[in-house]
């Protein structure tokens, strides 16, 4: 017994030290940031690597894991150790053992050759006194039984197997196995998530630079032509009325600058949160949003695939189709756990004891043993419809997740055909502004040149400013709009049903949600991860 005891010391010593060491592990520290202009595929890996929501899905993988392995359990043997010590402080066998508190007298003693009187009187003597008969049991001190007894030691170990369950072990792993399958495909719809907030961040925070640059360049052409407008009515060769239009549209050009700034920055911090990096950092980026526009780099394989199939997504390969049809399974499964509580489960148990019961306080090897071995049969009987209402609850949700599956799929087929849509409007407006932007620089250009020679207006010159500068800003959006179309039909099969353009996008599609999926009655954390329920995608900060 004591290599029994010290083998429980060791396990408990081995299993509070593991507890420690991972309350000590330190979290694991962020990639370093690249030095420089960031690119595209850069800035993903970053958010991917600093992502909270990506963290948190893959938890939920983790917990999932842990129901599908306590699920399992069930159907192996289980074997136990315990011990046990207890104080007895009062009991009502306290005198059953010893004397009491009765006369104190020599202890009985016969002698077979003393003469019948004697040992007769001898016997009445020690009745009287107390000398024997103070015991129930006989013996005096000397019974070493437990009733009664200060100090009692148990050393116990516990083996039960269950033999048939009904079905209820097996449903509930299938129960498990399909939460932690819905989990798994929500670390992908986390992960496309992210992948198409921070990709329409990204173009949205360069849509914003680019815009800056439009901004600037427009008020520079403005201060030329103050400039020139001042230097020919000194010359006398323009009215005042012409110079005082150019310093009039010079001014108005300022606040369009500030507010294009003020845009950028709002873009620039959006960007640094999906980032997680500090509102003080000076983030670059490198997004060309001028000439030819081609695929991002992270997202060209797919799109090539997806001009190559024809189609945009496969629908019942879309994440959230798998993710509600992991539901219907698991509503299967619960349904087949409720009607297994109808049937009778049997197992078999056995308990193997030491006992001791020492006079001091640890024992000296004088332990008894207990061993016992038996079967339980548990049947339902009259539960005063529990059973069957849980049947009717179970029946009525796997009923609801098929009808919602369905619906899911009509949904999903809406949103790719909204995808596609969305690409081709883009495509044709990016193709729409290329040769404007040409035109109105052209015409900008013989607008400078006519008001030079004196055979325009400065109203002739102001509007043709303003028509190049709205060229500049149509294409720089529709190289935007392109960018992040493409990068959803590329993240289309695992991306939450609605991700739009966002904030800011001229294409933008409405949202489509998919139903909620309600969590497992009774079995708490199983449905979490593998829920279809999501928020729409939050606004990408983009430029009006």
């Amino acid at each position: 017994m004591a290599d029994l005891f010290r083998s429980v010391c060791c396990v408990g010593f081995v299993f509070v030290v593991g507890i420690a060491a991972a309350a000590a592990q330190e979290p694991r520290e962020a990639p370093p940031l690249p030095l420089g202009p960031m690119t595209l595929e850069q800035v993903l890996q970053l958010a991917e690597a600093r992502s909270e929501a990506i963290a948190i899905a893959r938890a939920g993988v983790q917990r999932a894991e842990g129901e599908q392995v306590r699920a399992r359990s069930g159907l192996f043997p289980q074997l136990s150790v315990s011990g046990s010590y207890d104080r007895a402080l009062a009991s009502e066998f306290s005198n059953v053992f010893g004397s009491g508190s009765g006369p104190s007298c020599p202890p009985f003693a016969l002698s077979p050759a003393a003469p019948l009187d004697a040992r007769v009187g001898e016997i009445e003597r020690a009745i009287d006194c107390g000398a024997i008969g103070s015991s129930i049991f006989g013996g005096g001190d000397d019974v070493d039984l437990p009733f009664g007894r200060e100090n009692t030691w148990r050393a116990n170990i516990v083996f039960s197997q269950s033999v048939y369950s009904g079905g209820r072990l097996g449903a509930q792993s299938d129960i498990a196995a399909a939460a932690r399958e819905g989990a798994e495909l929500g670390v992908n719809g986390a992960r496309a998530q992210l992948l198409f907030d921070v990709t329409q961040a990204f173009y949205d925070a360069a849509l914003s630079e680019r815009l800056v640059q439009i901004a600037e360049a427009t008020l520079g052409q403005a201060e030329a032509t103050v400039r020139q407008a001042q230097a020919q009515f000194e010359a006398g060769a323009q009215p005042e009325f012409e110079l005082l239009r150019a310093q009039v549209s010079r001014d108005n050009q300022r606040p369009a600058v500030i507010r294009q700034g003020a845009l950028r920055d709002v873009a620039m911090l959006r960007l640094k949160q999906l980032l997680d990096l500090p509102e003080t950092y000076a983030l670059m980026l490198v997004a060309p949003l001028e000439g030819a526009v081609p695929p991002p780099p992270p997202f060209a394989a797919r799109l090539a695939e997806v001009e190559a199939a024809g189609s945009a997504v496969d629908i019942s390969a879309r994440n959230v189709v798998r993710e509600v049809a992991s539901a219907v399974r698991l509503r299967e499964a619960s349904l087949r756990s409720a009607r297994a509580e109808r049937r009778p489960s049997v197992s078999v148990n056995s308990t193997y004891s030491h006992v001791a019961y020492p006079q001091d306080l640890f024992p000296a090897g004088d332990f008894r043993t207990n061993w016992t071995i038996g079967a339980t049969v548990d049947l339902p009987i009259l539960t005063g419809g529990r059973l069957r209402g849980a049947e009717m609850v179970a029946r009525a949700e796997l009923e609801e997740s098929r009808l919602q599956l369905q619906q899911v799929r009509e949904l999903a087929q809406l949103d790719a055909s909204s995808a596609a849509a969305a690409l081709a409007a883009a495509r044709a407006a990016l193709e729409a502004s290329t040769g404007t932007v040409d035109q109105a620089a052209r015409a900008y250009q013989i607008a400078e040149v006519r008001y030079r020679g004196g055979v325009s207006t400065q109203l002739e010159l102001s509007d043709a400013r303003l028509q190049l500068q709205q060229a500049e800003a149509n294409r720089a959006q529709a190289a935007r709009d392109l960018q992040v179309a493409r990068a959803r039909i590329a993240l289309l099969p695992d991306l939450p049903l609605g991700a739009t353009f966002g904030v800011g996008a001229q294409a933008a599609t409405p949202p489509v949600q998919a139903p909620a999926v309600q969590p497992q009655p009774g079995a708490p954390g199983l449905m979490r991860a593998g829920s279809t329920t999501r928020q729409g995608s939050r606004p990408g900060g983009g430029i009006q």
